[in-house]
C-alpha cells in the first residue's frame, strides 16, 4: 500500500484513510533511504526502531494534529532533544535537552523527525559540499553540486524520503537546493519562525526554511510552526495567512534585459523567459527593473558587518582549534579578524542608502520573480574552485534577509537539457500568503480552502479602490496576511466618486436607493492585523456595511455624504480601476 507512493500530506492522508498507520509509513520512509544508499546525507539518522515507538505512541488522529504520521527531517544547526547538533564541525558539537521551538510544535502536530541532516559547515556556503561528514549526492544529478548550505534537507525532499525537512536561510539556504533539487524551498519573513534552538550564522538575518514537494506542502508545515516566541528576542507576531486563489491582476517585477545574470547559460535565459509568459498567463503584469540596487545589496553580504556576524559564533573555536574548521569555511569567516567597529558601522550605513533605491522600485509592484539560481556547477567546478561557483549561485538570492523580505522557490517547467526549472516569488516581509498562492497557482497546485469564505479568525473586507489587487495599496492587505476571496460587484445602489484632494486620490463608494453596480473586492484580513489596518483609512472614508450583488454582506470603505462635496462622479466607468486606467491612457494628439 505504502511502497514507492509520493509522501504528499494528501497521499498521506489518503492512505492513513485506507488503514495504512504511521509505522507503515516510517518502514517505507527508511526503505527508500536504505535503497538511495547515501550515507552523505545525515549526520544523524535516528534508529528505526526509535521511530517506530513514536509512531505507535501518536494519540488517535485528529484535527488537533495537522501533521499526524508525517515524517520529516531537521538540517544539523536546528536542536533535536538527545540528538547532537553539530552544525557539521565535530569540534563544535552538543547535546541538547530540548528540541528547538519549531520542532516541537511540529512534533507536538503529530510530525515524526527521522533524522538530523548533512550542511555546509556552520551554514557557509550555498554548494553543499563543505562538509567533513561527506558531499550529498543531488537527488537529480549526482554529478552536480546538491546545493546549501541545506543539502541533506533539500537532497532528502528530493528523494522523496520525507514530506518535508526543515533548513535554515540566510543567504540562500533554503532556496539554492531546492532549485538544484527540483523541490519547493519556502523561505519565511524574518522572525516568522523562532530560532531559539538553532545555531546562528547571521543572527539578524537568519531564518528557518521548509522543503516540500509542493507548496501546499510546505505551507501547512510554516502555519504549523509559525509562532511567536517570547525566549526569541528577533521573533515576530507574523501571521501566515491561507493560501488561496491568486488576485486576478497582479504587477511582477523582474530583472530587466540588462540586469540578468546566467553566467553565460543560455538554457537558463530561455527557461525563466519561459516562466514569465507562464505567469502572464495566470493574470501577471511583469514589470522590468533595474537590479542594480538589489546586486549592490547582495555583495554586502559577504563584506563588512555580516562577516563579523558569522565570527561572533566561532570566535572561540577559531581561536582555540582553528584546524576544526573547514578550510573555506576558515577562510571566509576568518577575514573578519580585519575588520573593526567603524567598518561595521560604515556596511549598515550603506545598507541603508541601498534599502531606500530598492523599496522605492518594490512600490511599483506586488512582488518580485527571479530564477533561483542563474545556472549549474558540478562538483568537479567547486573542487577547482570552491568559491566563484558559490558567489554566483547567490546572485538571486543574497540580497532578500537582508532587505526583509519573503519568499518560496518553486520548480518550473523543465529546461530544454532536461534540468530542472526553478524561480523564486519575492515580496515585503508578511507577504508569505501571497507569494504562496501565486507560487501554488504557478506550480498549478489546487489550494485547500476555496476562494469566497473567510475563516473564523478572518474578516472579510470589500475593496473598491487603490487597495485592490495590482493597485498601489493593495500591499497594506498583503503584507498583513490578507488573501483575496472573490472579484465581484456591489449590489446596483451605490455611486462611485473621485475625492477631491490627495495625492493620493481616493475613491468614495456611495450607497444610494436606487444606483448602479460598482467592481470590488473582498480579501479576508485576519482578525489580528484588521486593527493596524483600520489605523490608516482617513476621513471622510469609514468602514460600513457593503451590499454585494449576490445579496451577501461584507465589511467594506464608504464615504460619508459629506465627502463628496467637490468630488467626480464616476459612477458611469464601474470601477476605480477603468478610472485609473482612463486617467493614465495616452491622449491622441493631433496630427494638422
Amino acid at each position: 500500500m505504502t511502497k514507492d507512493m509520493p509522501l504528499t500530506l494528501d497521499a498521506l492522508r489518503e492512505a492513513y484513510d485506507s488503514g495504512a498507520t504511521p509505522s507503515d509509513i516510517v518502514r517505507e520512509v527508511y526503505r527508500r533511504i536504505e535503497a538511495v544508499g547515501d550515507p552523505a546525507i545525515f549526520i544523524h539518522l535516528r534508529p528505526m526502531e526509535d521511530v517506530l515507538a513514536e509512531a505507535d505512541a501518536l494519540a488517535e488522529r485528529s484535527d488537533e494534529q495537522p501533521l499526524w504520521g508525517t515524517p520529516f527531517v531537521v538540517k544539523d544547526n536546528i536542536d533535536v532533544a538527545g540528538i547532537p547538533t553539530t552544525a557539521a564541525c565535530p569540534a563544535y558539537a552538543y547535546t541538547p535537552g530540548r528540541d528547538a521551538f519549531v520542532v516541537a510544535r511540529l512534533r507536538a502536530a503529530g510530525a515524526l523527525v527521522i533524522g538530523k541532516t548533512n550542511l555546509d559547515q556552520f551554514a557557509t556556503g550555498l554548494v553543499g559540499v563543505r562538509s567533513p561528514y561527506g558531499v550529498p549526492k543531488n537527488a537529480i544529478d549526482p554529478d552536480i553540486v546538491p546545493g546549501g548550505s541545506s543539502s541533506g534537507s533539500g537532497v532528502a525532499v528530493g528523494h522523496g524520503f520525507v514530506t518535508f525537512s526543515l533548513g535554515t536561510d540566510t543567504a540562500g539556504s533554503g532556496r539554492v537546493p531546492a532549485a538544484l533539487n527540483n523541490v519547493v524551498g519556502l523561505k519565511p519573513s524574518l522572525g516568522a519562525l523562532s530560532a531559539t534552538g538553532v545555531v546562528p550564522a547571521c543572527r539578524t538575518l537568519d531564518t528557518i526554511s521548509i522543503f516540500a514537494a509542493n507548496v501546499t506542502d510546505a505551507f501547512a508545515a510554516f502555519q504549523v510552526a509559525c509562532a511567536e516566541d517570547t525566549e526569541d528576542a528577533y521573533s515576530k507576531q507574523v501571521t501566515a495567512g491561507n493560501l488561496s486563489a491568486p488576485p486576478p491582476a497582479f504587477r511582477v517585477g523582474v530583472p530587466d534585459a540588462a540586469s540578468r545574470i546566467f553566467f553565460g547559460d543560455t538554457v537558463q535565459a530561455a527557461s525563466f523567459e519561459d516562466s514569465l509568459t507562464q505567469l502572464q498567463a495566470l493574470g501577471a503584469t511583469i514589470v522590468e527593473l533595474d537590479f542594480s540596487p538589489f546586486y549592490a545589496v547582495a555583495e554586502m553580504l559577504y563584506e563588512g558587518a555580516w562577516v563579523a556576524e558569522r565570527y561572533t559564533v566561532v570566535e572561540d573555536l577559531m581561536r582555540d582549534a582553528p584546524d576544526a574548521l573547514h578550510p573555506t569555511t576558515a577562510k571566509i569567516i576568518g577575514a573578519a579578524k580585519q575588520l573593526s567597529a567603524a567598518d561595521a558601522f560604515r556596511g549598515i550605513y550603506r545598507l541603508k542608502e541601498l534599502e531606500r533605491a530598492a523599496h522605492g522600485l518594490l512600490a511599483q509592484i506586488d512582488l518580485l520573480c527571479v530564477p533561483t539560481i542563474p545556472t549549474f556547477y558540478s562538483v568537479a567546478d567547486l573542487e577547482a574552485d570552491p568559491v566563484t561557483p558559490n558567489s554566483n549561485l547567490g546572485t538571486y538570492t543574497n540580497f532578500v534577509n537582508l532587505l526583509d523580505m519573503c519568499g518560496i522557490a518553486v520548480p518550473s517547467k523543465p529546461r530544454s537539457d532536461g534540468r530542472p526549472g526553478s524561480v523564486t516569488f519575492l515580496a515585503a516581509s508578511g507577504s508569505d500568503a501571497l507569494v504562496g498562492s501565486i507560487a501554488a497557482a504557478f506550480a498549478g497546485e489546487a489550494v485547500a480552502g476555496k476562494p469566497g469564505h473567510a475563516t473564523e479568525s478572518e474578516i472579510a473586507i470589500a475593496v473598491c479602490g487603490a487597495h485592490m489587487s495590482g493597485m498601489a495599496l493593495n500591499h497594506e492587505l498583503t503584507s498583513r496576511g490578507g488573501r483575496l476571496l472573490e472579484a465581484t460587484c456591489t449590489a446596483p445602489r451605490y455611486r462611485l466618486y473621485a475625492l477631491a484632494g490627495g495625492p493620493p486620490q481616493r475613491p468614495g463608494l456611495l450607497r444610494i436607493e436606487k444606483g448602479a453596480k460598482i467592481e470590488l473586492e473582498v480579501w479576508a484580513l485576519p482578525k489580528s492585523t484588521v486593527g493596524a489596518f483600520l489605523e490608516g483609512i482617513p476621513a471622510p472614508l469609514s468602514i460600513g456595511t457593503v451590499e454585494l450583488e449576490s445579496g451577501t454582506k461584507a465589511h467594506g470603505f464608504l464615504v460619508e455624504t459629506t465627502g463628496v462635496q467637490g468630488a467626480e462622479d464616476i459612477t458611469h466607468l464601474g470601477s476605480w480601476r477603468a478610472y485609473q486606467d482612463m486617467k493614465h491612457k495616452p491622449v491622441a494628439q493631433n496630427a494638422g
